[in-house]
This record gives structure tokens, sequence and C-alpha cells, in this order.
């Protein structure tokens, strides 16, 4: 099989990685873009991801851009999980809402990354901002060929 570049690398793995992927699936998520270090997901919020306040639930919100930043991390094919993360809420999540998670790498050194996640919604306002912590497991893949 031929060398892939990094982009087809990325792809690969997202396709991989999605096809297992049921929470990100069963919440409506879509991979919009993946890049080396990078990736962009989307979700609609429904009626059943609403709270008490029939504003997005906090957690659901955390998902999509934890979800981004899986997509991030994994895409250089070695299996990588999350060793931590920061999130701030900046504005409620409404019905009908498309959120999308753009996801950046910062730093990657070693067996440790960082890397950010941006939360806006349709209309371009900053919903959350997310920083997650990364740690690979040198010498394994995050998706087998």
């Amino acid at each position: 099989m031929p060398e892939r570049t990094p982009q087809q690398l990325a792809e690969h793995v997202r396709d991989r990685m999605f096809a297992h992927d049921r929470a990100s699936k069963w919440l409506g998520m879509s991979i919009d873009e993946v890049a080396p270090g990078r990736a962009v997901l989307s979700m609609t919020v429904r009626d059943c991801m609403l709270n008490g306040h029939d504003l997005c639930h906090g957690g659901l919100i955390t998902t999509l851009a934890d979800s981004a930043f899986a997509f991030a991390c994994n895409s250089y094919n070695e299996m990588t999980v999350a060793s931590g993360f920061a999130i701030d809420i900046l504005a409620p999540g409404k019905l009908g809402d498309v959120l999308t998670a753009r996801c950046n790498e910062v730093s990657r050194a070693g067996r440790t990354g960082v890397y950010d996640c941006i939360v806006t919604n349709q209309r371009g306002e900053r919903v959350a901002v997310f920083r997650g912590r990364s740690y690979t497991m040198k010498g394994r893949p995050a998706v087998a060929d």
C-alpha cells in the first residue's frame, strides 16, 4: 500500500474512528473538516438536549468540543486519549442552534499535547472555549489498516 500523505492519514483516521464513535453519532455530530492536528465538528441542538432552563445542557456542549479534540489529536494515527480538559461556557446554546467546535493543536511534544477548541453558534458567536490535554500511547495506532 502506498504511503499516505499527512492529510490522507488524518482522513483515514477520521473515517475509521467515526465508524465506531457511537456517542458522537447518537448526538448527531458531523465532522466538517479534519487535518493533521485539527478538526471541526458540528451538531444541531435538539429538544432532547435541553436542560430545565430550555438551554443546551453544558455537558453536551463539552461533549462536542471533546469529540473535536479527539479527532484532532488522533489525526496522526497514534492512539491518543485525553489526560484532562477545562471548558468555559460563555453563552447558551438554544434549540435549533448549530454549534460548531473548531479544534487546533497548540503543542505536541513527546507523549503530550495541548489543543484549543472554540465552540460557536451559527451566527459565529462564541458559546464555549475548551482546552484539552492529551497523552499519546506511542507505538499503538489509533485505527488499524
